[in-house]
């Protein structure tokens, strides 16, 4: 049996869990990372894309984080999310207006970093549309 940790994810507006967990998958900036009890201590950037948490119930919880940065630590995680909704509680206007508001802004950058920039979240919109498209 597994140890159990404590994950929180905190966006601005709230806190949206707080609880006993086995296993938590982290998009990071780096790649995906799955954090688990005793992990080292490690802080992480998160880009755009679904956390999937598993309690120490045995229920697996989905998120959609738009962004952010998680401070791990042996006993615990703490996810502060820029924006972060349920993947059940998607509002799927938002994320196509999202991914509009991000199409605009790489046709509208003026240098090519900040073309690039735009066009790196661009494309993690889109692959997270998809992957929430089949949940």
């Amino acid at each position: 049996m597994a140890d159990n940790f404590n994950f929180e994810l905190v966006s601005p507006e709230r806190l949206l869990m707080s609880a006993s967990a086995t296993e938590v998958v982290l998009p990071g900036t780096d790649g995906e990372m799955t954090v688990m009890a005793h992990h080292a201590p490690t802080m992480t950037t998160i880009k755009p894309g679904v956390v999937s948490v598993m309690t120490a119930e045995g229920k697996t919880e989905r998120y959609v984080v738009f962004g952010g940065f998680a401070d791990i630590l042996p006993d615990g995680c703490t996810l502060l999310a820029e924006s972060a909704v349920a993947v059940g509680d998607i509002d799927r206007d938002d994320l196509a207006q999202r991914l509009q508001d991000a199409r605009e802004d790489v046709a509208d950058a003026s240098t090519d970093a900040a073309k690039q920039k735009a066009q790196e979240y661009l494309d993690q919109l889109t692959t997270l549309n998809d992957a929430i498209a089949v949940a």
